[in-house]
């Protein structure tokens, strides 16, 4: 788990019921001086794993005061509005993820029944360079938009790690691999926002399917060549 090295951020990974079907996410929860920030909640009915997972951790529901989502997919902000009955949470979010969350706009991949996941606010709209002060060390925000129109990851220049969303998976055959093309309407986009991350000094990373990877820069460079290919 990346707390070994990055003292101050937790990989939650939780087996919930999505879409019919048994799914394996990893919201990540980073420890800052006013509490917690919680990176994406999970889909519907996710929200008494985490208190869980919180309570291994010393900590309660209650002491998440900011929940950042990486984009508005069921899968990342289904669960947003039973967290928010439970706490007193303040919601950021891309500025171009906003109106899927408050309801303005339907999620572009939402359910076939067009049951979508119930919307709740958002008090902050992101852009990329925004840094929040957490334990370990600033958490930038990173534009990495194509999976959706304004995904964000996360990056902790202090310890080399990378909270990718969805901008990059590890629940294949490889241990880590570019964005999947079926789930992602943007993929050339999302190729860019690869080669971007490429730049960075990663040395290890959290995928949302995958959770925690010993893998970083070097990988990141090959997909993204392998992709121009």
């Amino acid at each position: 788990m990346p707390d070994r090295e990055d003292p101050g951020v937790h990989v939650l990974p939780l087996s919930v019921e999505h879409g019919g079907r048994e799914l394996t996410v990893s919201p990540t929860a980073v420890e800052t001086e006013r509490g917690l920030v919680l990176i994406d909640v999970g889909p519907r009915g996710a929200v008494g794993s985490l208190t869980v997972h919180l309570e291994s951790l010393g900590y309660e529901l209650a002491d998440v005061w900011l929940v950042v989502l990486t984009h508005h997919d069921p899968d990342h902000a289904g669960a947003l509005a039973d967290l928010l009955e439970r706490t007193d949470a303040a919601v950021a979010t891309h500025r171009a993820e906003a109106p899927f969350v408050t309801g303005e706009r339907d999620p572009l991949k939402g359910s076939a029944d067009g049951d979508r996941y119930p919307p709740a606010s958002v008090d902050l709209e992101l852009v990329g360079g925004v840094r929040i002060p957490t334990l370990a060390g600033p958490m930038e925000i990173l534009e990495t938009p194509g999976h959706t129109p304004g995904h964000v990851s996360c990056y902790f220049s202090k310890g080399a790690l990378l909270v990718a969303g969805d901008a990059l998976v590890a629940d294949g055959d490889e241990p880590l691999s570019g964005p999947k093309p079926e789930y992602t309407p943007e993929m050339d986009r999302a190729l860019e926002s690869v080669a971007e991350l490429a730049t960075l000094d990663v040395e290890h990373t959290v995928c949302y399917h995958g959770g925690y990877i010993d893998r970083g820069s070097d990988r990141i460079r090959e997909i993204s060549e392998h992709a121009s290919e």
